[in-house]
């Protein structure tokens, strides 16, 4: 028996906007198509926005990491910082990745877990934002997310299990149809990887893109298959933007004589250095240095605009953001610059994100934050 209507949403990382139109993506399956407002920040920020609908202010992710000594998981870990030498070999991509899983495993997180570039001695100072897994019931704590509001609902539903490969997702999807469930949110990752690398070569880019065409169709055909209605709509959270040049922020900052810790606390993304102040005299010596770099702090007015506005100052006392295309190197999150990045100021052309379907889009989708509204509405309907 069909059912008579089938929900899919399909989360592609990283579809943004201009590369949408650039390569006139799925023009036929999907001609309602519109451009939409990245969350400020990184993907770290914007999923957890788009399972719940909720802004970084709201449900407290923006870096994966934040300056917070007091909520520190990490603090035994770092004294025995000295054990980590050299450091040439534990920054090596391969021994991170591994001592990573490692301690995800010892500290019992869920969530993605990476300590990309992040100095060992400096985990006693910070907090992580992702501990749990958001994909799945409670994800979120307090605040309800997709699985919490479709469990609640009845809902027949698959979410895809985001520590699969695409493939995987794709297949787990296509055999959730078969099981009759007929809403699906699909996770699909490996074009984002792509594009930190491959951004500046379009026949890669397009050549990728046409390999998520085949997954699509595949997928798309299925539940025609086993319903009346297919509603297939596919959300991205933000674009790539290529890279332009690097500013070594953390020298700058170094040089200061300023003690991490003690006078300051700092974290230095890939495009954007949070700052809080610990000591009188450390704001103006920071602000003075960093006017040699290509960017600006952003102003309350902007962090209420992106959401990222905490009377806590729980992102940091201040956010300074590079220019588009420029990146800190190095940073807590890498050693090299990536040919492409993302959270960029939301207004670059590379930024936007995108949202593609083959129904009729709601006017009032216009940000990343309005995609949880839209699938709780649409599974009601079910």
């Amino acid at each position: 028996m069909k059912h008579k209507t089938i929900e899919i949403f399909l989360f592609i990382d990283a579809l943004g906007w201009k590369i949408v139109n650039d390569h006139h993506f799925m023009e036929e399956l999907f001609p309602h198509r519109k451009r939409v407002s990245m969350q400020f920040g990184y993907s770290s920020s914007a999923i957890p926005t788009i399972l719940s609908g909720k802004t970084p202010s709201e449900h407290g992710h923006l870096g994966l990491f934040r300056f917070a000594p007091e909520r520190s998981p990490f603090k035994l870990l770092s004294r025995f910082a000295w054990l980590f030498q050299p450091a040439s070999f534990w920054n090596r991509g391969r021994v991170r990745h591994h001592l990573s899983k490692l301690l995800k495993k010892i500290y019992g997180f869920t969530g993605y877990f990476q300590l990309y570039r992040m100095p060992i001695w400096k985990l006693q100072y910070t907090d992580y934002c992702e501990k749990q897994n958001l994909f799945v019931a409670g994800g979120m704590g307090e605040i309800e997310n997709l699985y919490d509001f479709l469990s609640k609902k009845r809902i027949f539903f698959h979410i895809s299990d985001w520590h699969l490969s695409d493939e995987e997702n794709y297949s787990a999807a296509e055999k959730a149809i078969d099981d009759g469930k007929n809403f699906l949110f699909v996770y699909t990752a490996s074009l984002d990887g792509l594009l930190h690398d491959k951004v500046k070569e379009p026949s890669e880019v397009g050549t990728k893109l046409s390999g998520i065409r085949k997954n699509i169709e595949h997928l798309y055909k299925k539940a025609e298959d086993s319903a009346e209605t297919v509603h297939f709509t596919v959300i991205s959270d933000h674009g790539m933007t290529p890279l332009s040049g690097v500013a070594d922020v953390m020298k700058k900052i170094d040089e200061s004589g300023l003690v991490f810790g003690k006078d300051y606390g700092a974290c230095f993304d890939s495009t954007m250095a949070r700052f809080y102040y610990l000591k009188e005299g450390s704001k103006p010596e920071i602000e003075r240095r960093m006017k040699s770099f290509p960017g600006h702090f952003l102003s309350r007015e902007e962090e209420l605009k992106y959401g990222i506005y905490r009377s806590d100052r729980a992102f940091g006392d201040a956010i300074f953001l590079l220019d588009a295309g420029i990146q800190i190197v190095p940073s807590d999150m890498g050693e090299k610059p990536l040919n492409g990045m993302h959270g960029f100021s939301p207004e670059d052309e590379h930024s936007f994100a995108a949202i593609l379907s083959n129904k009729p889009i709601p006017e009032t989708i216009a940000a990343v934050s309005d995609y949880y509204r839209f699938m709780t509405e649409r599974a009601e309907t079910l």
